[in-house]
């Protein structure tokens, strides 16, 4: 899954999924949701990599905060449910961000 960053956006994206790794080995401690918890990171990591490797733009100072905070707000999240729960929600949120920016 990994890429060689070659615009600011797959930078960041390559620092977001870090912290989206780090949130499916938290949710897959919740032994029945093992092959949830690694489609969606299968999933969602191809996509985000392939929406940042598909935008030359700029990374804007307010994106890379918003994205950035995102990824601290997620580091405080220690319940495996609740790991699971931002699964979803974390790479929407990244995705929004990177098409948002001007």
């Amino acid at each position: 899954m990994a890429a060689s960053p070659s615009t600011p956006a797959l930078a960041l994206v390559e620092d977001a999924l870090s912290a989206y790794r780090a949130l499916a080995e938290l949710g897959e401690q919740v032994e029945d949701e093992w092959q949830y918890v690694n489609d969606l990171l299968e999933a969602w990591s191809a996509d985000l990599l392939a929406v940042a490797a598909a935008d030359e733009r700029p990374v804007d100072v307010a994106t890379h905060t918003a994205i950035d905070l995102l990824v601290e707000e997620v580091g405080l999240i220690a319940d495996p449910h609740r790991a699971i729960d931002w699964l979803s929600t974390f790479p929407q949120v990244v995705r929004f961000a990177l098409e948002s920016r001007p």
